[in-house]
């Protein structure tokens, strides 16, 4: 399985963060400052810690370095301040604004869609959850591959994989777009398979609740309530990423209901993401409820 970017964790344990949000005409400051709290469960999920949070008001993201080439600096003097080495920025950066970054402020720097795609890789567990998480890592890593120097030693190859006068980047973006072709094979494999188990279930005419809601709403907690499921409870964003299938009998008929845990809902959740999950998405549109867990508080 591909952890993180190259086959390795994004994020190191007790690594301290800068965190980075902009404030756009269309957003409201509510909206902006519950994004950067979900950005800092997130970092906090992932193993980092929130040593600072940064905030820029603009008509629009900067084309080279998404904030200002003040702020900027001022990002600059907080991670020095604070003895941090990650900045975190609230959206997804283009691959110009990822290495400008990083050039200008000399640490490592990533977006939204990385930090969630780090938690999705410790957090798999099946071999469907694996199949697509590789497959969003590597969907987003293909625009990105120049000027980063990209190894790509782990995603196979070997002689006869290089065409004639074919360049280090042009073989890459091929082995790439290879393993991206295999691994929606197997992911539509496993699709069908989940079709067929589906049609069974069918058969025994039992009907199907899905719990739909936000990552920490306590989807996984009422599943244990109403069947003794078992799933693991954590006060953390994603703690179970594969849905979960358990029966139940519904008093006082008796009725047998299955009720099925499904992935937490997150802002701004990566479109590769969406994308890679779609088979287990399917849980969803094909349940006869669907039962929106909410947190009271």
């Amino acid at each position: 399985m591909v952890v993180g970017e190259w086959g390795e964790r994004m994020l190191q344990d007790r690594e301290l963060a800068v965190i980075v949000g902009l404030e756009l005409p269309e957003s409201e400051f509510m909206e902006v400052d519950e994004s950067l709290l979900e950005l800092k469960a997130l970092a906090h999920t992932a193993g980092a810690e929130v040593a600072g949070k940064v905030v820029q008001a603009r008509s629009s993201p900067d084309v080279a370095t998404y904030v200002g080439r003040g702020k900027v600096e001022e990002i600059k003097e907080l991670l020095h301040m604070n003895g941090a080495e990650l900045v975190i920025f609230d959206d997804e950066l283009t691959p110009a604004q990822l290495r400008n970054l990083e050039d200008v402020m000399g640490v490592k720097v990533i977006d939204r869609t990385q930090l969630i795609l780090d938690i999705f890789a410790q957090r798999a567990r099946t071999r469907e959850a694996q199949l697509q998480v590789d497959l969003a890592q590597l969907q987003y890593l293909l625009p990105r591959l120049a000027g980063r120097g990209t190894v790509l030693s782990r995603l196979g190859g070997g002689i006869g994989t290089r065409g004639p006068g074919e360049t280090k980047l042009e073989t890459d973006r091929r082995r790439l777009r290879q393993r991206i072709a295999n691994l929606r094979k197997e992911i539509e494999e496993i699709r069908s398979q989940r079709s067929l188990q589906r049609h069974a279930r069918l058969k025994h005419a039992l009907p199907v609740a899905a719990l739909v809601g936000y990552t920490t709403a306590g989807k996984s907690t009422l599943l244990n309530r109403l069947t003794g499921a078992g799933v693991l409870v954590e006060d953390r964003l994603f703690a179970t990423l594969d849905p979960t299938i358990r029966r139940a009998e519904i008093p006082p008929s008796g009725q047998p209901v299955l009720f099925v845990d499904t992935v937490g809902f997150i802002r701004k959740l990566p479109h590769t993401l969406v994308a890679a999950f779609r088979a287990t998405l399917e849980e969803v549109r094909e349940a006869d409820i669907l039962i929106h867990v909410v947190d009271a508080t």
